[in-house]
């Protein structure tokens, strides 16, 4: 018996050895998991994801962390955690769910936002004319949302959709939405965007100056170069007094083009000139896609943006007229339907 108890012990005392060493080795064996470089995956991706990542974590610090003066001071004339050229494509599907789990947690109904640790210099309205363009519209709020969050802007975002499928009105459809927007806040700035046009470079600030701003200057479409002196279009800038100086945009051309060319017109016959970033900076990239229904060349439009001087003070905000017929606000914008009245196709 005696024999037996100390083989017993000892064979326990053994044990208790091997399952302690087992322990020890197993727990670094554990702890090293199985590595792959990062650089391995997706390299063509890697720096557009960190770019974008450090975009959503800054802004997301900045959201999270709360002042306790009750004094903001302005903010700079350089925002501070700007990025530059971005890396910005449109292969990937992204829906309107994903985007707004995305950016929307910083956001507020409406589209709105502004930063919390400054005083925004200008408030600005971004107003899109819009119809029938619900995958572009993902692509340009996943992008540009938070480079306006970066440039530091108190901003809100106004999708005007056009109802129905008369032929379009894009000139009229901006006026629109300038005199929708200042129902709803004292904005300073208008920014008349195109949904199809999104910035690669976030340097390119969306803020009015002393006269109306260009900001599309360089589009991959024209090889980033700009495509005319007198253009205006796509991505463009008006204080409210610039844009009640000239009348707004004329609301009589229907169908594709022109409409620009006249607004142009109206800036220059007010005294004023055009402003535009440099083109290092000011640089788009645009969604490709084929010509709109009922969006079709109107050869009527050329020759009316020639008539700028004749119609200038009768026709624009101040002879608009339209009706809303909804308005939704959503985490990601204010979208508004309208009837323009547009005459049978």
């Amino acid at each position: 018996l005696e024999k037996i108890f100390y083989i017993l012990a000892l064979s326990a005392f053994f044990s208790i050895i091997c399952y302690t060493i087992f322990l020890f080795h197993g727990n670094g064996s554990f702890m090293r998991l199985p590595f792959v470089p990062q650089g391995a995956l997706e390299r063509n991706r890697t720096t557009s994801r960190k770019i974008m990542e450090h975009v959503w974590t800054t802004h997301t610090s900045d959201v999270s962390h709360k002042t306790t003066s009750r004094h903001l001071d302005v903010c700079p004339d350089t925002p501070p955690t700007l990025v530059g050229p971005l890396l910005v494509e449109f292969e990937t599907k992204r829906t309107l769910e994903s985007v707004r789990n995305h950016v929307g947690f910083s956001l507020h109904q409406g589209g709105r936002y502004k930063p919390p640790n400054c005083i925004a210099k200008q408030k600005v309205a971004i107003i899109i004319p819009f119809r029938n363009r619900y995958e572009h519209l993902n692509h340009w709020l996943y992008y540009v949302h938070p480079i306006l969050m970066h440039q530091q802007l108190d901003y809100g975002v106004y999708i005007i959709n056009q109802e129905g499928d008369g032929v379009f009105n894009r000139a009229k459809l901006m006026n629109i939405g300038f005199v929708e927007a200042l129902r709803e806040y004292d904005y300073e700035c208008f920014a008349f965007a195109d949904v199809d046009l999104v910035p690669i470079d976030d340097r390119n600030l969306y803020r009015c100056s002393e006269h109306p701003r260009h900001l599309s200057v360089a589009i991959d479409k024209f090889n980033y170069v700009l495509s005319s002196v007198t253009a205006f279009g796509g991505v463009s800038l008006l204080s409210e007094e610039q844009f009640l100086k000239v009348n707004g945009f004329s609301n009589t051309f229907w169908g594709w083009g022109g409409e620009d060319d006249d607004l142009y017109n109206r800036i220059i016959f007010r005294g004023m000139s055009i402003s535009r970033p440099d083109a290092k900076i000011a640089k788009y990239k645009m969604i490709k896609h084929k010509r709109d229904l009922h969006n079709e060349v109107n050869p009527k439009n050329a020759i009316k943006a020639k008539e700028t001087a004749i119609n200038i003070d009768t026709d624009g905000l101040n002879s608009l007229n339209y009706t809303v017929k909804e308005i939704l606000k959503d985490k990601m914008y204010t979208f508004i339907t309208v009837d323009v009245q547009a005459p049978p196709v």
